[in-house]
């Protein structure tokens, strides 16, 4: 019988597990590229990373292995402190398989429990890395992340477009250009801020609960904005958790008849009864959960019905397979989710891989309308949106890879760019 070689081993494996699972499109897709009881044999070499800053500041992980497959994450909005935290994962993840992603997970949260690795920096570390391993598993296998993940419930997701820096002020040309400019590309939903730290009706730069002045103030705004997009656009209102309940009751009352699609966070998420007195207040959806962490941070917010849909960050609540059982957990309370994304194309598809696999999903954002160039060039397949929908790619892995000359426009200056780490 002739010897398998190192191609072959890489195309193996999972297939009576697949079959187990109820995964027959996985099971079909191994057992065609293998041979029984064979699977890959592959081992982590060596873990870099890049900092970029677009709309905000990102850490982009690499993860090599010995069969020269190499794997890409993202993580966000926590990931300062990321790189150091990151490398100093290293000594875990060397010469592992990198196919035992829960086992790597695991291994890293629990050594951390003593260093913050419920929430922060350090889960979100972990995600760049987590996301970075799925990808290896899918080009090592052969398929889409999403098919490891128990497979597409539809073949593409739904985006929604937040409006970017540019204020929404009532009759302002330029704000009305922007909503123009929103749905000539084909969006069917998007989303606004209310919150404004420069309202000249503030009466305190430290304060935020609302005057009768600022709360008129928002209520313009979400009026402007409903009255420019058609009566079937979906519209959500961002407050960024700043205000105190009362305001959050306030303004939740007042919004009802817009009819949006949610309200986020009126108040900061760490409090639950808070935002859970806001909901029952209110027709107004409530929408939480971008700076919630791993299922352990959203079991209360279930438990005691104090959201009606759910954003957590697949970029930073603890990787791919974290966010599917994140969605689980809400499916189970008849609670859609609406990732919260602010990443690069590929933080962006990562995400999309799981969006497609959950029953529940509502709507993914974007938010680099204000570096739509940037955004079309960052990786080589060019712009995963049309017409407001990313299509789930049948290539292996997350499905996209990093045009290098293009994100290095985004370096944050003085930082490596994939560099080998030095060793003390």
């Amino acid at each position: 019988m002739e010897r398998p070689n190192r191609r072959t081993l890489l195309k193996t494996g999972l297939l009576s597990i697949a079959g187990a699972a109820g995964m027959p499109s996985l099971s079909a897709a191994v057992e065609s590229n293998s041979t029984p009881y064979n699977r890959p044999k592959l081992k982590i070499t060596e873990i870099r990373t890049a900092e970029v800053r677009v709309h905000g500041y990102q850490v982009h992980v690499r993860v090599y292995t010995d069969a020269g497959i190499i794997g890409q994450g993202e993580s966000t909005d926590a990931s300062a402190g990321n790189v150091p935290l990151i490398h100093s994962f290293s000594r875990m993840l060397v010469g592992q398989d990198p196919l035992n992603i829960e086992a790597a997970f695991e291994r890293i949260r629990t050594a951390g429990v003593f260093a913050g690795a419920q929430a922060g920096q350090y889960v979100t570390a972990l995600t760049g890395v987590e996301i970075a391993l799925w990808d290896i598993a899918g080009k090592a296998l052969g398929v889409p992340v999403y098919q490891l993940l128990g497979g597409k419930v539809r073949d593409r997701v739904r985006v929604y477009c937040d409006s970017g820096e540019r204020e929404m002020i009532p009759g302002d040309e330029q704000s009305k250009a922007r909503i123009h400019e929103i749905q000539e590309m084909g969006f069917t939903a998007a989303k606004i801020d209310i919150d404004d730290a420069r309202d000249p009706s503030r009466m305190d730069r430290v304060n935020w609960t609302a005057s009768n002045g600022e709360i008129d103030h928002m209520i313009a705004k979400v009026a402007f904005t409903r009255s420019l997009y058609p009566k079937d656009y979906d519209l959500a209102v961002d407050m960024h958790a700043r205000y105190d309940a009362g305001t959050g009751k306030r303004v939740a009352k007042e919004l009802e008849p817009f009819k949006l699609m949610w309200l986020e966070e009126p108040v900061p998420a760490e409090n639950i009864d808070a935002m859970r007195d806001i909901r029952a207040s209110t027709n107004t959806p409530i929408c939480c959960g971008e700076n919630v962490y791993m299922r352990w941070g959203f079991r209360e917010l279930f438990e005691k019905r104090a959201v009606d849909i759910v954003e957590p960050d697949f970029q930073k609540c603890g990787g791919l397979l974290e966010a599917r059982k994140i969605s689980d957990m809400a499916h189970t309370y008849y609670v859609p989710v609406a990732p919260h994304a602010v990443t690069s194309p590929i933080g962006m598809m990562g995400t999309a891989q799981v969006c497609a696999v959950i029953p529940n999903f509502l709507a993914q954002e974007w938010h680099w309308i204000d570096s739509r160039d940037l955004w079309r060039n960052w990786v080589k397949e060019g712009d995963i949106i049309q017409k407001g929908f990313i299509t789930l790619p049948d290539r292996p892995g997350l499905g996209v890879e990093m045009n290098d000359e293009a994100a290095r426009k985004a370096q944050v200056p003085g930082t490596p760019w994939f560099e080998p780490m030095k060793r003390s």
